[in-house]
């Protein structure tokens, strides 16, 4: 007879930071965006931190007012003229929880990000801030669509590849490190995941090719 642990669930397992795979998972998709962020903005670094607050009074109850608060990345032009610096904080969730089966997830875990940093980032860092969130099953909340759509853009007039063969291929970057990551967690692996390879002028369209890759 075998002996099952009852908590050994899917649900569970995607969330439970043993091994600390929740946090591989964010710091992949943190890394994979801020390098192909650097193939066409300036100044892009990875866990930047904040100014302190010196007597500013921020709006809202839920503002994070930390000193030394950092968020996962930065990066100029992205948004707007070249010099427009926008801060991003990466959030991937699981959609099996409990907890965001009653309500969009998506935008809920969206205003939480935006209730404790925008004001900061608006007031302090005189920039824009953008939530990242993603489900671990691969889907993108607003925000990242509008992201990723922008940074597809922008990638495919540098390569000079076609904006769908450029997308398609993003979020094939994307969902593979989402399923490794689910795939590690499930398998309880506790080697320490490879750092994410940095972007280069890649013939996409043979890419896009040899996958079998459509755009619908």
């Amino acid at each position: 007879m075998t002996l099952v642990c009852r908590k050994y669930r899917v649900e569970h397992v995607l969330s439970c930071p043993k091994g600390g795979f929740p946090s591989l998972r964010h710091n992949e998709i943190r890394d994979i965006t801020a390098n192909l962020l650097s193939e066409v903005c300036n100044n892009v670094c990875i866990e930047p931190h904040l100014q302190p607050i010196s007597g500013e009074h921020l709006p809202g109850t839920t503002a994070n007012i930390t000193e030394g608060a950092r968020l996962d990345i930065a990066a100029n032009g992205l948004w707007g003229g070249r010099f427009e610096r926008t801060y991003f904080d990466v959030r991937v969730f699981n959609p099996h929880a409990a907890s965001n089966r009653q309500t969009n997830p998506y935008r809920k875990h969206e205003m939480v990000k935006k209730r404790a940093y925008e004001s900061r980032i608006q007031e302090i860092e005189h920039s824009s801030f953008t939530p990242l969130v993603m489900s671990s099953t691969g889907g993108l909340g607003p925000a990242s669509t509008s992201t990723y759509k922008r940074l597809a853009t922008l990638l495919a007039a540098k390569w000079d590849q076609p904006y769908t063969f450029t997308m398609n291929w993003l979020r094939c970057r994307l969902s593979f490190s989402l399923l490794r990551s689910s795939i590690q967690a499930i398998r309880g692996a506790r080697s320490t995941a490879g750092k994410a390879s940095k972007a280069t002028s890649l013939p996409i369209d043979l890419v896009i090719s040899e996958s079998l890759i459509t755009d619908h």
